[in-house]
């Protein structure tokens, strides 16, 4: 099951009391406060997971805890600390604050971490309240609370390209072709009812013994959209915030027989919708497709498709996925495009540094 947006509710661990104690040992000239400190509670961190590709553990358990730290003891014993908590979640998620929907971190690397909840510090023993007038002294600190909030996990996937277009555009059909990705194909609209990623070889090398495996770029099939996608119809926008990470859109326009859209009108409409979502998406490179070549017997509407990809300076193909006509070119193609547009950077933001201690310990969230 693909889940791309979670809210979960995370708390830090408390930290440790702070203890009252006095040396009383035998053969010791001189007793006094020994309480020692409590310990710091456990933090909580986000990880960017390579091998998690959906937020799916987030769905149903929803709340998580890092260990509180324990109180001090006498003999100026400090508290142990608690154990830090590791929250894996796929590479690509934004995380947001569930109050105020700040943005709190973007994990686009993988292995990259933030730290999202401080641990309470441990309180102070009384051995740090001892003066020299005051050399007795029963006063200690409690524990800080670990800190408490709500977040917002979105996955935005990491593709360099994506397919866009109307429902049974052929979208599943090419990367099913060109990549070994086997997303469900059948003959009726919204077939694809989630995104499906593919990795594309373009030079066709195999990767084997001595054997270079070429330019390869990842490719992002989206669910179809329809006229008011931005409104909610159909499958609405809910799919579109995954190609606002991609660099090159490919617009997949059924040229066939089987269908009466005109496609200079079909490629307007997926165009309205994609600004309508973002301005700076409809500004994306764009390379268009006329998609179904076999089923097509009359060439006039694809002839009129790339009059008006030639008018506007649009790179337009035309390919049968069944067939293989064009799909060679049209895949060198997207790795000649891509090599000419630079790799967006993506960077964590306020990102914390990794904890030092325990956190080995709880990287997995099953147990919480």
């Amino acid at each position: 099951m693909f889940v791309d947006e979670a809210k979960i509710s995370i708390k830090a661990g408390d930290g440790g009391n702070g203890c009252v104690a006095f040396r009383r040992e035998k053969y010791v000239p001189r007793g006094g406060p020994s309480g020692g400190d409590g310990g710091n509670g456990g933090s909580i961190y986000l990880e960017a997971n390579p091998n998690d590709n959906t937020l799916l553990r987030y769905r149903y358990n929803r709340e998580f805890k890092a260990d509180r730290g324990r109180h001090g003891e006498g003999s100026n014993c400090t508290g142990h600390s608690g154990a830090d908590m590791v929250l894996l979640v796929p590479v690509g998620s934004m995380v947001y604050d569930g109050e105020t929907n700040a943005t709190i971190a973007d994990l686009a690397t993988p292995g990259q971490r933030v730290l999202v909840a401080h641990g309470g510090r441990g309180g102070r023993g009384n051995q740090h309240f001892a003066k020299p007038w005051h050399q007795a002294p029963r006063e200690h600190e409690d524990g800080h609370s670990g800190e408490e909030r709500n977040l917002r996990l979105e996955l935005k996937l990491l593709a360099d390209v994506g397919l866009v277009g109307f429902p049974n555009a052929g979208k599943s059909t090419l990367i099913s072709v060109i990549s070994a990705a086997r997303p469900k194909i059948a003959n009726y609209p919204f077939t694809t009812l989630e995104p499906n990623l593919g990795v594309v070889n373009a030079d066709g090398g195999t990767g084997g013994h001595g054997t270079e495996l070429g330019r390869t770029f990842v490719v992002a099939d989206l669910p179809g959209l329809i006229e008011g996608a931005h409104e909610g119809a159909g499958l609405g926008i809910r799919f579109l915030k995954h190609v606002e990470r991609t660099r090159l859109l490919v617009h997949l326009i059924d040229t066939s027989d089987s269908t009466d859209a005109d496609p200079i009108h079909s490629f307007e409409v997926i165009t309205g919708e994609l600004r309508a979502f973002s301005e700076s998406l409809a500004e994306k490179p764009m390379i268009v497709v006329a998609s179904k070549l076999d089923a097509t017997t009359d060439p006039t509407r694809v002839n009129e498709l790339r009059a008006f990809c030639e008018e506007h300076n649009l790179p337009f193909h035309s390919i049968s996925a069944p067939t293989g006509d064009g799909v060679k070119e049209l895949v060198r193609a997207l790795a000649d495009a891509l090599d000419k547009i630079p790799k967006i950077a993506h960077s964590a933001l306020d990102l914390e540094p990794e904890p030092q201690e325990n956190s080995e310990q709880a990287s997995s969230t099953e147990s919480h």
